[in-house]
């Protein structure tokens, strides 16, 4: 039996109906799948975060359970700290110093990486090395290249006669903060290599050649095109460094455990030493929060600075 001539049309535009499932909704998927990443974000920092708070202005010790209000006097009392005073000036050169090299360098390690013609992979894969290698395994080599009898700086240098007396680069103050950023900086240039050529090759093609053919050089196509347009990238390199360094305490404590007589401490070194094997708790986490406000006025400027630069490019 035929049907008439509008119902059948009407059957044919008729839409399917289905179930929804979870899939379907985006808001709902989004939320499910943030969970996991949110509660570990909580559990592991935010917890740990808000019991350094409540430390700072106690005068809890790790050989008590006893949890006593001090209000201020924790900070009132690492500010007049002397060591404390040194600590932070040593955490200030140590990222300042350490961060305009790791810039420098990784911008120079890109531009020759980018340039070769051949073995890229290789170069990038060797660049990589020091990022991935283990830091305690690191410093122990960097321990031996120091060693105040075998440092094998000083035989190289005593053998190409630059050197005429010898250098006790753990044992003077001055020589442990250079070994200690130069440590650093051989860590950390890597990532910030990777970071400048993933810039790099999201530079147009078109920029460049039209440089080229304006008659821009090397050195005016480098600083007048590449590097404004790299300047967001290299902003968020910066911010990253600045606050891996500053609060890393492994470097410092693998190597001279803060020492010549306490003057190379940093403030995470100096935090650990107070509060965990000094037993002090209060101190300790003090003078762990000490650079927090200071991170995050200079994580707002450098976001900021990004964003104001990409924007006008």
């Amino acid at each position: 039996m035929a049907l008439p001539e509008g119902a059948q049309e009407t059957m044919t535009a008729a839409p399917v109906l289905r179930r929804r499932t979870v899939a379907d909704r985006e808001d709902l998927l989004g939320r499910i799948l943030l969970t996991p990443a949110l509660l570990y974000v909580l559990l592991l920092v935010g917890v740990p975060f808000v019991l350094a708070i409540l430390l700072s202005f106690s005068r809890a010790t790790s050989g008590s359970l006893a949890f006593s209000w001090a209000g201020l006097q924790n900070f009132a009392a690492v500010i007049s700290d002397p060591q404390f005073r040194r600590a932070l000036q040593n955490t200030v050169l140590f990222t300042v110093v350490s961060q305009v090299l790791v810039v420098v360098l990784a911008t120079s390690a890109a531009l020759v990486v980018d340039a070769l013609l051949v073995g890229k992979r290789v170069v990038r894969f060797l660049i990589l090395l020091p990022w991935a290698a283990p830091v305690s395994l690191a410093a122990m080599a960097w321990t031996w290249i120091f060693d105040s009898t075998f440092s094998v700086v000083n035989w190289t240098l005593k053998v190409a006669g630059l050197l005429k007396g010898w250098f006790y680069w753990f044992g003077d103050p001055t020589l442990a903060m250079i070994a200690i950023i130069t440590v650093h900086v051989w860590r950390m240039f890597p990532f910030a290599t990777v970071i400048v050529l993933a810039g790099r090759t999201a530079i147009p093609q078109d920029v460049s050649e039209q440089a080229m053919i304006d008659g821009a050089g090397f050195w005016r196509k480098l600083f007048q095109v590449e590097l404004p347009l790299l300047l967001p990238i290299v902003a968020v390199a910066v911010l990253f460094g600045m606050v891996f360094t500053s609060t890393d305490l492994s470097i410092v404590w693998l190597l001279t455990r803060g020492g010549p007589y306490n003057s190379t401490h940093v403030l995470a070194s100096l935090a650990f030493q107070r509060g965990i094997l000094g037993a002090d708790l209060g101190q300790g986490a003090a003078i762990a929060l000490f650079l927090l406000p200071v991170l995050v006025i200079v994580a707002v400027a450098m976001l900021r600075l990004a964003r104001r630069v990409e924007v006008g490019v």
